[in-house]
């Protein structure tokens, strides 16, 4: 099993990760919000153990961003807000349990692996679409009004994240993490160059332009 904690108090955190560790559980660390949401949706863990108080981001926030980002990976808080309200808002910001700080090691490992067993609802679709536009993930092929779009390999990843948020905004650092896999910006127009080249490819019909700009802060794909 391999969990990812993301926990700023340098006690909580040592009696964690290293509990874990001496459970044979792979663990990766980090005390700040902002880089515990781009590992997240990184991906890769079974599991995530989530502090809801954090410098950068805080974990409502991130469990939210994860959730709109189709990241399903089960999330247990870990938190010194005990009340039934703090344990509902957690849940329904998209966690998955709730364990109220100090706690006994037994208990946490015993939610993290119960989590990680838990079967992921539902089916990844394979088709995306946003109002005439047709994306086939199985067979790597991108329509709109029935007529073939023929995309480079960054402009299809490009337009599958904008497909799976359709309706929400995907802002540019993280179209830069999930098509670019990059964890910092580069201080080019990257994004916006392959943006601009995805609209000229979809949009050359007499439809409507599909992909909004959000000025200051990403692109949101209409529907």
């Amino acid at each position: 099993m391999k969990v990812l904690v993301v926990e700023d108090d340098d006690d909580t955190a040592k009696f964690v990760v290293e509990g874990l560790k001496d459970q044979g559980y792979s663990v990766e660390w980090t005390a700040d919000g902002e880089e515990g949401l781009s590992r997240c949706l990184t991906g890769g863990f079974d599991v995530i153990a989530l502090d809801r108080m954090l410098p950068g981001k805080d974990g409502l926030e991130i469990v939210a961003t994860m959730r709109a980002c189709d990241v399903a990976t089960p999330v247990l808080f870990l938190t010194n807000l005990s009340g039934l309200e703090d344990r509902v808002e957690g849940l329904q910001a998209g966690g998955d349990d709730y364990l109220v700080k100090p706690f006994a090691l037994a208990e946490l490992v015993a939610r993290l692996v119960a989590l990680a067993r838990r079967p992921t609802l539902g089916v990844s679709p394979t088709i995306l679409r946003a109002g005439d536009l047709e994306m086939d993930l199985v067979n790597h092929s991108v329509k709109r009004t029935g007529e073939p779009i023929d995309l480079p390999p960054r402009e299809f990843e490009l337009l599958e994240v904008l497909l799976r948020m359709e309706g929400r905004i995907a802002t540019r650092k993280m179209l830069l993490e999930r098509v670019w896999k990059f964890h910092f910006d580069p201080q080019t127009n990257i994004v916006e160059t392959h943006v601009s080249r995805l609209r000229a490819n979809i949009d050359r019909g007499p439809g409507p332009s599909l992909i909004r700009t959000v000025r200051g802060v990403g692109y949101c794909m209409r529907g």
